[in-house]
């Protein structure tokens, strides 16, 4: 009901919408449209009301709400349902929980912080409230091999829309970091769920530091407030984000991946730059110099061999 009344306040042509009207259209008594309202003032909604007139949305809430993600998405795939939250343990898991038990491609989970973000590794990722938290849930047909791939989607996505949205310059560490400068801004955690040689389903998730305050963040983070020095609106920076995601994704989906790579490299933060890659076995050095049709980045070691990277951590040394 509350989603209804927020599309009649938000169509009307003259701004006030009268109890009596929507009483008529929505088939409700006028005091279930007024505790309709007060509910959606407790939320944030700026509704204001005036005798003889009636109702009028003022200002929405900067909040990750379905509904206001949602409105004029016009996207094909990608939000068509929408799990909003407060709080969640992690948009990851509640996503995957719903992957199991079938829910369709382009799902999404978000939420206003996480108790307990999950980051690559193992690792916690700080989820406090100003960032932007958000799962999506994906079925496309390819080997576990490939999930590299669509890591690549997800990074590429978030870097140009924070560039077009905002003006600022990321760039793109792989194979998940999105940075200003040496610090963080974004991470991308993708998980999957195989069975033999196919997988039933991927999580994109992807943490941005939006509105954050810099003291709630590690080291070495930041957020777009503290780069622009104002706060930029989540909702906007969302919308945009699942635009993006969509665009690039039907690319992969069609077989046009280069076009993402070729995106990848314009925004990379690492090619011909010297690396440092550690992973659950070992460590190498070398000159992170391309990534291929797969995914994965080619270091040239020190002994002038090339090495095909899938996984790890990149440190840059220079």
């Amino acid at each position: 009901m509350e989603e209804e009344i927020l599309k009649v306040l938000k169509e009307s042509q003259n701004g006030y919408v009268s109890g009596e009207e929507f009483s008529k259209r929505l088939g409700v008594t006028r005091a279930s449209i007024w505790k309709h309202m007060e509910s959606l003032r407790n939320i944030g909604y700026d509704i204001e009301a005036q005798p003889h007139l009636g109702y009028r949305l003022v200002g929405v809430p900067d909040k990750l709400l379905a509904h206001e993600i949602m409105w004029n998405l016009e996207t094909k795939i990608i939000a068509k349902k929408i799990y909003s939250y407060e709080t969640i343990d992690s948009t990851n898991d509640r996503a995957y929980k719903l992957a199991e038990e079938g829910a369709e491609e382009g799902t999404v989970v978000v939420a206003e912080r996480q108790s307990k973000g999950k980051g690559r590794m193992g690792r916690r990722w700080s989820s406090p409230k100003g960032g932007v938290y958000l799962s999506l849930i994906l079925r496309p047909k390819l080997m576990p091999t490939e999930i590299s791939k669509l890591t690549l989607v997800a990074a590429v996505s978030v870097a140009q829309t924070i560039r077009s949205a905002t003006g600022l310059q990321p760039l793109i560490k792989w194979p998940n970091d999105i940075l200003i400068g040496r610090n963080k801004l974004c991470g991308i955690l993708t998980e999957l769920k195989a069975e033999q040689d196919l997988t039933a389903f991927v999580i994109l998730g992807i943490g941005i530091n939006v509105n954050t305050r810099i003291s709630l963040l590690p080291k070495n983070a930041t957020s777009i407030s503290k780069e622009l020095g104002r706060d930029y609106s989540k909702i906007d920076l969302t919308k945009l984000l699942l635009k993006n995601i969509e665009s690039h994704y039907i690319l992969f989906k069609e077989n046009k991946f280069k076009a993402v790579i070729d995106e990848w490299r314009n925004l990379s933060a690492i090619l011909g730059r010297r690396v440092k890659i550690t992973d659950k076995l070992r460590t190498i050095e070398g000159q992170a110099i391309d990534i291929d049709e797969g995914g994965a980045l080619v270091v040239r070691l020190d002994n002038g061999f090339n090495e095909r990277i899938l996984a790890g951590d990149v440190i840059l040394v220079r």
